[in-house]
């Protein structure tokens, strides 16, 4: 090495002990193993590999090494990675096992790209101010890795956009609102193991461009004047370099990114992460409450979320608005004692014994919350924003317009094409050999191109959600009768316009608009199928109006690939239809058709017996040739519908055989699934003899105990978000169900769990206040992964998934960045789930036994 060499090296290993030492000083996070296996310390965490890489949506920002810091998980995605700003759909690690070396203080993960024969292990290690992270390979990079291969860390856009960023202690500039950085073209390296086909097809879409890095040193700190986010990044060898990964992709984040150096094996990286650190800091309290606010006859009940090691105060205090325009106490009380969940405690706070309407306000720890009301009517204006705002902007294969605003054209005109056997393509769609269709593969199919949702934030129109969406819908006409009327549909003129009534029930053409689509695909095939989805990638990750998707014109292989002809194109950009299906698929179509032709009944009655023709004609050749036992989107084994469709072909012809005789035949085990489909089997009681609703009144009687201590695992009362998605959607379904069964037996069953899943979903949950439901609630999610989230916006009225649990034990629930869809995409299924239970809230605040109901056995 040259002296020159050698005295940088020597100036870098000062400069990291000097920064450590200063860290140290009384600002040191003091990291420290725990039992559960990870990091923790004064105001951070650091996990390795308790969250891993999805096996079917691959990277989805909550994998690898992850710090959190300040109460906000400020960095994901530290692995061993083939790009300098990771995808979705780029090459994932294989976790080999984790474990908590105790030895040694420190977490380890072993890992592989079998493909590149690569095997290394990531050792984090407390350090004085932070953590030292090490990469050890087994052996040398493989030759086509070399120069692509590099340690990744990722760093939230939201926390540190517009922030200084320093570089060699010299600051540099300021991390940019929106991408500024410049792309180069990477090619992938001669004799590279192939990716996916449709991945290799997006990238040479691309030209397989990349961002530069934008800066580069031997030691990267951002936001250095912040003490709640700083963090600073020394390399004992490979520099640093820092991208931005949003030039590539809308939900990037900025990344921090060191090559792994040819030849080495031990320490081929080490990086010395210095965080920042408040002395004696602990998180603010959170007053969780419903963002609209409470019935005056109900439970009124805030939980207020604790950092144990705070200094909790033991009262709170509710403030009404008064004439003179102030907000003044009207009542204190003490808080519950704090109870652990996770890693914080939960307290109280309950003010059930105010029933003056008005405006309140809590407060508590010098913190007052946004202004709800008490009112009998507080409910009743919660969900027609998703039905008129959110599933109108959904609305497939029509124009929709608001007012000046046009939310999308006329979208995908080309629907479909038949989609090739043998295939197997993202986000869980496959054929197999068998396309279980009379078009030939990459055949136009007509007649495709009506009705139907947007299923989510892309443009897929998938099978279970679309008809489970059409049954919600149908049951809130049969339950509730909802008449509200804002919007002016046109299907023949293929035009929706927002706040323009038109003097028919927006929830019965929305069902219509539905139906249009399951009806043409019957049609077509003779059967529903797996969906309607895009066939690349480039069209996949397409952001913006719907219309602009697809050229709206027929393919035509006889055209170039721009020639035009009227209806047709020469551009292959036509969806495909993906025509699988089994008996679980015509089940679920049944159930749905004939939900929907007692809900168009009296508006489109020659679509309504349509509608219960085809459900019957279906149901005798599902009775007589079961469909095929093919699996679903993911290889996923389709649930049972046979329930479902014996039912709702009961109440469609009012207890016909041989649907009544089904139905009984199938009675005794759906009330024994209470938690999932036995709520459903009330709506059966009127057709069947009365010893079954004694049958019912056991079975549920035995439950209850069961649903009360699954309940009570959290503080919230409601079912716990345990999975990779939020959990609003079950919460919204868990309060229909309750309805049902208060509604069917309210000496039995309170009404207050289904005012607690609409409470929880309106902001008495986990992380935060904010009502997860767009645009309804003083405080509402204002970032959402809908179908616009490039503008940083919403749909008014889709519903996000809210929390989940960074393993093993950080709830988060991200307010200010809308690009993480297991926390924020919103779909079809979960905005009319949330109809359902919002109007059964409505329909509760106006019980007249409410005090009755609320002693009822619990």
């Amino acid at each position: 090495m040259s002296r020159r060499g050698w005295l940088g090296c020597l100036s870098l290993v000062l400069a990291v002990a000097s920064l450590a030492n200063a860290w140290a000083s009384g600002e040191a996070p003091g990291l420290a193993l725990t039992d559960t296996g990870y990091l923790r310390g004064n105001g951070a965490s650091v996990m390795l590999y308790a969250d891993s890489y999805s096996p079917i949506f691959f990277d989805q920002k909550n994998a690898a090494l992850q710090i959190i810091l300040h109460g906000r998980r400020i960095a994901t995605n530290g692995s061993l990675r083939f790009s300098p700003t990771p995808e979705q759909w780029s090459r994932i690690p294989h976790l080999v096992r984790r474990w908590t070396d105790r030895a040694h203080g420190r977490l380890v993960a072993q890992l592989s790209y079998p493909a590149y024969h690569l095997d290394y292990h990531i050792n984090v290690t407390p350090e004085p101010g932070g953590f030292r992270v090490s990469l050890d390979l087994d052996q040398p990079l493989p030759e086509a890795a070399v120069g692509r291969v590099g340690y990744n860390l990722e760093f939230l856009p939201s926390i540190y956009a517009d922030q200084a960023y320093e570089v060699d202690g010299v600051v540099r500039g300021m991390l940019p609102r929106d991408p500024q950085g410049r792309m180069v073209a990477d090619p992938p390296a001669r004799g590279a193991p192939p990716l996916p086909w449709y991945v290799e097809q997006w990238r040479a879409t691309r030209q397989h461009m990349v961002p530069r890095a934008f800066a580069a040193g031997h030691r990267v700190t951002l936001v250095p004047e912040d003490r709640l986010h700083r963090v600073s990044i020394s390399s004992e060898d490979a520099e640093v370099r820092l991208y931005d990964g949003r030039n590539q992709a809308q939900n990037g984040w900025f990344v921090a990114r060191s090559l792994v150096p040819p030849g080495k094996t031990t320490d081929a990286i080490v990086w010395h992460v210095q965080l920042a650190s408040v002395p004696g800091w602990t998180r603010a309290p959170v007053i969780a409450h419903s963002q609209v606010g409470y019935a005056p006859r109900f439970p009124k009940v805030a939980v207020i979320e604790l950092d144990p090691a705070g200094d909790a105060p033991k009262t709170a205090s509710l403030l009404r608005l008064s004439a003179e325009g102030t907000f003044e106490k009207v009542y204190q009380a003490q808080v519950s004692t704090p109870q652990p969940w996770l890693r914080y405690a939960y307290a109280t706070f309950d003010f059930s014994s105010t029933r003056q309407p008005g405006l309140y306000k809590i407060e508590y720890a010098d913190q007052q919350t946004a202004p709800f009301r008490i009112a009998d009517d507080v409910y009743d204006h919660t969900w027609q924003t998703s039905l008129d705002g959110f599933m109108a902007v959904q609305m497939d294969h029509v124009a929709v317009r608001d007012a000046y605003r046009v939310w999308h054209g006329v979208a995908h005109g080309d629907d479909a094409r038949q989609a090739p056997p043998e295939v197997r393509s993202f986000d869980g769609y496959w054929m197999g050999a068998q396309t279980y269709s009379p078009f030939e593969p990459g055949e136009h199919v007509p007649g495709l191109d009506v009705g139907g949702w947007f299923d989510a934030g892309d443009f897929d129109n998938d099978v279970f959600d679309q008809l489970q969406t059409i049954r919600n819908l149908a049951l809130s006409w049969s339950t509730f009768r909802p008449t509200w009327d804002e919007l002016t549909v046109d299907e023949q003129a293929r035009s929706v316009v927002m706040h323009q009534p038109d003097g028919i029930p927006d929830v019965v053409q929305q069902v219509e608009h539905g139906v249009l689509q399951t009806m043409a695909q019957i049609r077509a095939f003779g059967h529903p199928i797996m969906g309607i989805h895009a066939s690349t990638l480039a069209q996949y990750t397409f952001i913006g109006d719907a219309a602009s998707q697809t050229d709206g014109r027929i393919h035509d292989s006889r055209a170039d690939g721009s020639g035009v002809d009227g209806s047709h194109a020469g551009a292959p950009d036509d969806r495909w239809a993906w025509t699988n299906y089994n008996a679980s698929m015509d089940y679920s179509a049944i159930a749905s058709l004939a939900a929907a032709s007692a809900a168009l009944k009296g508006w489109n009655d020659g679509l309504a017996q349509e509608c219960l023709q085809s459900a019957i004609a279906l149901w005798q050749r599902e009775q007589a040739h079961p469909g095929p036992e093919v699996a679903g989107r993911f290889d996923q084994p389709s649930p049972s519908y046979q329930w479902a469709a014996a039912l709702e072909l009961m109440i469609a012809t009012r207890g016909a055989e041989p649907y009544r005789q089904r139905v009984e035949a199938l009675f005794p085990s759906v009330v024994q699934d209470m938690t999932d489909r036995g709520w459903t089997a009330v709506r059966a009681l009127p057709y069947l003899a009365p010893a079954e609703a004694a049958r019912f009144r056991k079975a549920l009687e035995a439950w209850l105990p069961e649903m009360h201590k699954r309940m009570a695992s959290t503080p919230f009362g409601v079912p716990p978000s345990a999975g990779g998605w939020g959990n609003a959607a079950q919460v919204a379904r868990f309060g229909v169900a309750m309805y049902f069964l208060h509604h069917a037996f309210p000496d039995v069953v309170s009404p207050e769990p289904t005012l607690r899943a609409v409470n929880y979903l309106l902001g008495t949950h986990p992380v935060s206040g904010t009502s997860w439901i767009a645009g309804v609630g003083t405080v509402s999610t204002l970032h959402t992964y809908s179908n616009n989230r490039g503008d940083q916006g919403y749909i008014p009225g889709g519903m996000v998934p809210g929390y989940i649990v960074v393993k093993p034990d950080f709830p988060e629930s991200v307010d200010d960045f809308g690009m993480l869809w297991f926390e924020h995409e919103t779909t079809i299924g979960a905005a009319t789930d949330w109809i359902l239970a919002a109007q059964a809230a409505a329909a509760i605040a106006k019980e007249t036994d409410a005090g009755a109901s609320l002693n009822a056995a619990h």
